[in-house]
């Protein structure tokens, strides 16, 4: 039975700034049905704060404790470890980080750059690396869908191209880390087998919640997904759905009585 929902945001509740129909109707239910619900989201170009208040735009409200991104995760990481920041993210990014001066080491920080990936940032990043920083990235995703509806590449290629350069492997903090989907569990006292996925990314978003114990994980044929994907990656998707909105009958038809 279902007891709790963890719902990816970019190709599932919006793509860029235009919400996918029926997504907060659909939400809505959800919150009617009494489920408790996690926006986890491997979004690495927005703050917390944009996020939020892009939803708000919505019609969805989110409060701060629902919703779990990489960058989140990440600063937690740096302050248990004592270590200050080399940040190859967004611009927008990085004042997510600010107060994480003075550790005691270093640790390379990569997310979704955009137009700050280049040959001289990738560069100082991997002369941190082999210097014996440590490294981190914020999500590993091959592609997302663009603003201007085709994919692009994303965070995955250049932390691989990192990896190859240095020899170094990264400490992977949002999905499909196994320790993302259990955080945003940890407070729902929820089990993992109760617990249900939704997101369009049949690899981080879908295998990796099955490989992390959720009971579930349903994959939608909006965002970045292509005819083809339930088939590409394993653990194969529970259900094969067309949107939000189908994601949620069939999350309800499964729900805790």
């Amino acid at each position: 039975m279902i007891r709790a929902v963890l719902l990816d945001l970019l190709g599932v509740v919006y793509d860029g700034d235009t919400q996918i129909a029926g997504a907060a109707a659909a939400v809505e239910r959800l919150r009617q049905a009494g489920l408790p619900l996690r926006f986890v989201s491997n979004t690495t170009r927005s703050t917390r704060r944009a996020i939020i208040a892009q939803l708000a735009g919505m019609g969805i409200k989110v409060a701060d404790e629902e919703l779990l991104t990489p960058a989140r995760a990440a600063v937690d990481w740096l302050r248990r470890h004592g270590r200050q920041p080399h940040l190859l993210v967004h611009p927008d990014l990085e004042v997510e980080f600010s107060g994480l001066e003075g550790g005691s080491g270093r640790a390379v920080v990569v997310g979704d750059a955009g137009e700050a990936f280049n040959h001289a940032s990738l560069n100082r990043a991997f002369r941190e690396l082999i210097a014996g920083a440590d490294f981190l990235a914020l999500a590993i995703n091959r592609t997302f869908k663009d603003a201007d509806g085709l994919l692009s590449l994303d965070t995955g290629a250049f932390v691989a191209a990192l990896e190859f350069a240095s020899g170094r492997s990264p400490v992977v903090l949002g999905k499909p880390s196994p320790n993302f989907f259990r955080s945003a569990l940890a407070d729902l006292n929820c089990p993992a087998a109760d617990a249900v996925m939704v997101g369009d990314d049949a690899e981080s978003d879908v295998a990796g919640a099955l490989s992390a114990g959720l009971g579930a994980a349903l994959l939608v044929r909006t965002g970045k997904y292509r005819p083809g994907d339930e088939t590409r990656f394993d653990p194969a998707p529970t259900a094969l759905v067309d949107d939000l909105a189908a994601a949620t009958d069939w999350i309800i038809s499964h729900a805790a009585a």
